[in-house]
């Protein structure tokens, strides 16, 4: 492991750090970045993901996709946890702790609001930061495309009747620009770069994919953690105007995340699925969508709402969250099939 790598979660912290103070003394040049979006999908940050998932983009072998139905195992495992059981576990946890645990330090009118914002982080399973995740943990790249693009065909068709399910609504309208934006931005355009960066390689005589994407390394990394000055940047105002409530919100969040991914895991570790599936398999029911569950929430409640703040609490907690979890898994690799 590289530098980079070894200390990641300081740089992770010193990052966080760094994008509150930004976001608190220089709101207005935040603010600027922060219109610089289509369907509530920022253009700096999809270059910041591009920068990251590209390396991985370019170790998936599409000759291989007609392989992949012989491995089923991680597929349905993840596809399992993502829509029979993680979005229903974070709504019964939001209850939990806010109809019954913070009763009497939370408004019921507003209790309802943080409820319906976690119920839309559940029912939203990860996109682009996936990549990310399963590169960190060397995930089989090919394996993890084919699970994320599975969720999202998925998400079109079951994430408006879940949440509405959930809501105790009909009348649900899915932001479909944001999530059409969201794959082609995330998933299609890094993988058609990284597509084609491939098969240039490997008609060089001295080309090595292993070692075009060992260069990458440090910038995907560099990408990652600028990513998270931005996030955090973004929402400076908001962790320093109100911790305790980001502290209430984040409690189930971090309970949900953890308790996700120990099933999911646990249950690749029993059914005997390969590490190099199983990593990515666990982290990406444990990581949310927040861009959909952002956009799904201000159009229904509104921008200044509490589904709102707590979608937007999602984003804050996801990163440290998932990093502490690919060190886990990391460290926990020689338990598994290789």
């Amino acid at each position: 492991m590289g530098m980079f790598e070894r200390w990641l979660s300081i740089w992770v912290g010193v990052a966080i750090i760094l994008g509150i103070g930004l976001g608190r003394w220089l709101p207005d040049f935040f603010q600027l970045l922060a219109t610089l979006e289509h369907a509530n999908v920022n253009f700096v940050v999809a270059i910041l993901i591009w920068i990251m998932i590209y390396p991985m983009m370019v170790n998936v072998d599409l000759a291989s996709l007609a392989h992949i139905g012989e491995r089923p195992k991680g597929l349905v495992i993840t596809l399992t946890v993502n829509w029979l059981v993680k979005p229903f576990t974070m709504a019964a946890l939001g209850v939990l702790f806010f109809d019954v645990v913070f009763r009497d330090l939370i408004n019921p009118g507003d209790a309802k609001q943080y409820i319906a914002g976690l119920i839309l982080l559940g029912a939203a399973p990860c996109t682009a930061m996936v990549f990310v995740w399963s590169q960190l943990t060397k995930g089989d790249a090919t394996y993890t495309l084919v699970q994320v693009s599975v969720n999202d065909v998925i998400m079109i068709f079951a994430f408006a009747p879940i949440v509405a399910l959930l809501l105790g609504v009909t009348d649900i309208t899915v932001p479909w620009e944001t999530l059409l934006t969201s794959v082609a931005m995330y998933v299609v355009v890094p993988l058609i770069a990284g597509v084609a960066t491939r098969k240039v390689i490997t008609q060089s005589p001295v080309g090595s994919i292993d070692s075009f994407t060992a260069k990458l390394k440090p910038f995907s990394i560099i990408g990652l953690l600028t990513t998270v000055v931005l996030l955090f940047g973004f929402q400076g105002g908001v962790i320093l105007d109100k911790p305790l409530l980001i502290l209430l919100i984040a409690i189930p969040l971090i309970i949900q995340s953890y308790g996700i991914f120990i099933v999911t895991y646990f249950a690749a570790w029993i059914w005997k699925v390969p590490y190099k599936v199983a990593a990515p398999c666990a982290l990406i029911g444990t990581s949310n969508f927040f861009e959909l569950a952002v956009a799904v929430a201000v159009s229904l409640f509104g921008l200044h709402s509490g589904a709102a703040l707590a979608t937007v609490v999602g984003v804050l907690v996801e990163v440290p969250v998932m990093l502490s979890l690919v060190g886990f898994a990391n460290k926990t690799q020689r338990y598994f099939k290789t």
